[in-house]
C-alpha cells in the first residue's frame, strides 16, 4: 500500500507542517510479516485485526517495522533537535550552508513561565507581559536576520553567517520511520510532559498514523499509550471494550 505523494500538508504551529510523502505496508504489512514466521496466510480482516492487537499487547514488535512512513517536516530548529534524538529513523535536512535563510521564524502566540515543579517544563503564566515579550523577541529576531544578511553582503560564507541566527528558525527535513518507531515518538512527544511545541507535531503524526493504520493505532491506544493528552485520552475512552469487540 502506497500513499499519494500529493497529500495536503498538515499545518503545525504558525508556519510549520507535516506532509506524508510516501507510505508502504500498513496494517496488512504488519500481519503478513507476523504470519510469515510460521508460513501462515491471512485469515480475514477480523482475525488480522486481532493479531495486531495480540502482537502489540505482548510486545512482539518486529512486525511493525515492516510498515514505513516518509514525511516531509517543517519545524523550528529547537523542535528538530529534540526530534532527532529519535535515532531509529532516516533523516535528511536542509543545509543552510547551501541555501540562504529567509524570514521563516517561529513566533509563539503566548509566552509561558518556568514550571515550579518540573525543572525542564513550562506552564501558563498570566502575569507575564505578553506584549513586551513579543516586542523584545521580534526585535531580537529581526536584528539577527539583518545581521545575517549584512554579513553575507560583506562576503561572509553562508556556513559562518548562519551562526548569528536563533533556534526558532524553521528547518525542513525528510523523516522515514517505521510504525514501531513512530509509536515510540507519539508515546513520548504527544504526551503532556513533552514541550508544547513538539507536542503539536506528535498530535499531527498521531492523526496521520490513525488514518493510515487504524488497526495498529487502536492496539496502540489499548496497550501502548501511557501518556497524558486530552485528545488521545478521549479516543482511548471511546474504544469498545474487548468483550464487546469480541462479540
Amino acid at each position: 500500500m502506497k500513499a499519494e505523494s500529493n497529500r495536503e500538508p498538515v499545518k503545525v504551529l504558525d508556519k510549520g507542517f507535516v506532509r506524508l510523502v510516501d507510505f508502504m505496508g500498513g496494517d496488512q504489512g504488519v500481519v503478513d510479516a507476523a504470519r510469515v514466521s510460521y508460513g501462515g496466510a491471512s485469515k480475514g480482516a477480523e482475525a488480522d485485526r486481532k493479531l495486531i492487537g495480540y502482537l502489540l499487547k505482548h510486545s512482539h514488535m518486529t512486525p511493525f517495522e515492516h510498515a514505513v512512513f516518509k514525511f516531509h517536516v517543517s519545524a523550528p530548529i529547537f523542535v528538530a533537535r529534540q526530534w532527532f534524538r529519535h535515532r531509529f529513523a532516516a533523516y535528511n535536512e536542509v543545509s543552510f550552508r547551501y541555501t540562504e535563510v529567509k524570514d521563516y521564524f517561529y513566533m509563539p502566540e503566548r509566552w509561558r513561565g518556568q514550571d515550579k515543579k518540573n525543572k525542564q517544563g513550562s506552564s501558563a503564566a498570566p502575569e507575564l507581559d505578553q506584549d513586551a515579550l513579543h516586542g523584545l523577541f521580534r526585535t531580537q529576531v529581526d536584528g539577527a536576520l539583518a545581521a545575517y544578511k549584512k554579513m553575507l553582503g560583506m562576503g561572509v560564507a553562508r556556513e559562518m553567517a548562519r551562526m548569528v541566527l536563533p533556534v526558532n528558525l524553521y528547518t525542513e527535513f525528510y523523516w522515514t520511520v517505521n510504525a514501531r518507531s513512530l509509536m515510540n515518538f507519539v508515546a513520548l512527544r504527544a504526551d503532556a510532559h513533552a514541550q508544547l511545541e513538539i507536542q503539536a507535531y506528535g498530535e499531527a503524526l498521531a492523526r496521520q498514523f490513525k488514518d493510515l493504520m487504524p488497526w495498529t493505532y487502536e492496539a496502540f491506544l489499548r496497550d501502548g499509550w501511557r501518556g497524558e493528552n486530552p485528545t488521545i485520552a478521549a479516543e482511548k475512552a471511546a474504544l469498545p471494550s474487548l468483550q464487546t469487540a469480541a462479540k
